[in-house]
């Protein structure tokens, strides 16, 4: 067995699919309960769909010839019945599903939220990875610029409440599909005349999606994307309108911003607004919050015809950025630590610790790693270590007494400086650690 044992591997998690372990989950609550918060004052609801969904969904909502659906999703057959199923690359697409499945416009539009993982395989890079964490909101049934806008300051009040700053808003219109079309045609005409300097993606995109061409990242290309056919300048009367009535709220609400001609955005189902919020401090991933209106998806879907807008973030491009700025929370400790010595005590902890909780105090109750029963010093090195505000100490002579030990372990715990050891009632113990508690807070406060 012992040799079996020294022939097994040691497993590692899939490339690009990381774990969050107990030192970061801090960060990520905070950052979960402060968009949450936004997210409430706008009135959004909360909204769950599957990770798996039909690889049509994907195919017929992000579009065929995008990078998400040619190179990155991940696919498969199922083995008991033969459906072709795909792990999410992104939620847009599933919200609406669910919209039009479960008919949650029937009495009106609706404002919908979602965070959880999404699929891509890519090249695991800084804050993107092949299993990522997106937050998004969807806001359904919603045709004018006021919602542009205001999906557009939710991302700005919540780059304030974060604390984050550098985050910078670029704008553009796509326009509406007739627009498009007379665009694509004088786009590829352009492009045909540089073919030759074109590489494969963009040789392969200049007749399937010639507008994602604009998108480029490839320096040598720069130059012909800057000087190509500008969609802005081939919107109608009804798109200007709405781009320049975004534009207004934006301006009155003080949110600077630049207009973009080759935000295009990789997804097929966008029109008229497209943004994304941009950073220096992340490499190459530059863009930490995208979105847009899609229109014509809930129709393209199934449903009935529908204005549609929203955004996306990368949750962990936002974890980075909180690193980066150094505005990661400190973490909190726990209330109480109890620490005890003996057969007798152990059980009277186990009690006080369950009463403690009951008034709904934070209470870690020390566990021997082996079994064996620690010293009262290596127990209350732990409770330090915990960052409990209070220990409550159990002897033999405080079960014989009915009594406790009670010892603050912060200076904020102890009025401003550490105290001793007090000795409290057992039936006195919750009121006595709620007044401290209670003491602690306002003297904070002051």
């Amino acid at each position: 067995m012992t040799e079996q044992k020294r022939k097994l591997e040691k497993l590692a998690g899939v490339k690009g699919m990381n774990d969050v372990l107990p030192q970061d989950a801090g960060l990520w609550d905070f950052f979960e309960s402060t968009v949450k918060s936004m997210l409430r004052a706008y009135g959004y609801q909360n909204i769950r769909t599957p990770i798996v969904e039909h690889t049509q969904l994907f195919t017929r909502g992000i579009g065929e010839v995008t990078d998400i659906v040619e190179k990155e999703m991940y696919s498969f057959v199922d083995s008991l019945n033969g459906e072709h199923l795909t792990l999410r690359p992104e939620s847009t697409a599933a919200v609406v599903r669910s919209s039009i499945e479960h008919n949650l416009l029937y009495d009106g539009p609706k404002r919908l939220w979602y965070i959880g993982p999404m699929f891509r395989h890519e090249r695991p890079q800084r804050g993107r990875y092949r299993q990522f964490h997106q937050v998004g909101v969807e806001a359904l049934g919603f045709a004018g610029p006021d919602t542009d806008a205001e999906i557009i300051l939710m991302c700005q009040r919540l780059w304030d409440d974060l604390g984050l700053t550098g985050i910078r808003l670029e704008i553009n219109s796509l326009g509406l599909a007739e627009e498009r079309a007379a665009h694509r045609v004088e786009l590829i005409a352009y492009l045909e005349k540089h073919v030759d300097a074109l590489d494969e993606d963009a040789k392969r995109r200049l007749y399937t999606n010639p507008l994602r061409v604009l998108d480029t990242k490839n320096p040598a290309l720069q130059e012909i994307a800057q000087n190509a056919p500008k969609l802005i300048d081939f919107l109608g009367d009804a798109s200007r309108a709405h781009f320049e009535g975004l534009q207004r709220l934006l301006k009155a609400n003080n949110i600077p911003f630049k207009i973009n001609p080759r935000l295009v955005r990789g997804l097929d189902y966008y029109n008229l607004t497209v943004f994304e919020w941009v950073t220096d401090k992340l490499g190459a991933q530059g863009t930490v919050a995208a979105g847009g209106r899609y229109d014509p998806l809930i129709e393209q879907l199934g449903g009935k015809p529908t204005a549609a807008c929203g955004w996306a973030m990368g949750v962990e491009r936002i974890l980075e950025l909180l690193k980066e700025e150094s505005l990661v929370p400190q973490e909190e400790g726990c209330d109480v630590y109890v620490v005890h010595q003996g057969e007798r005590a152990a059980e009277q902890a186990f009690i006080i610790a369950e009463r403690l909780r009951d008034t709904g105090l934070d209470v870690v109750l020390h566990c021997s790693a082996d079994g064996a029963s620690a010293s009262f010093k290596s127990q209350m090195k732990r409770a330090d270590a915990s960052g409990a505000a209070f220990a409550v100490i159990l002897g033999e002579d405080e079960v014989a007494g009915g009594t406790v030990g009670v010892k603050p372990l912060r200076e904020a715990a102890a009025g401003g400086e550490k105290s001793e050891q007090q000795t409290v009632p057992v039936e006195n113990l919750t009121e006595f650690l709620i007044n401290a508690m209670v003491a602690t807070a306002e003297d904070g406060d002051d």
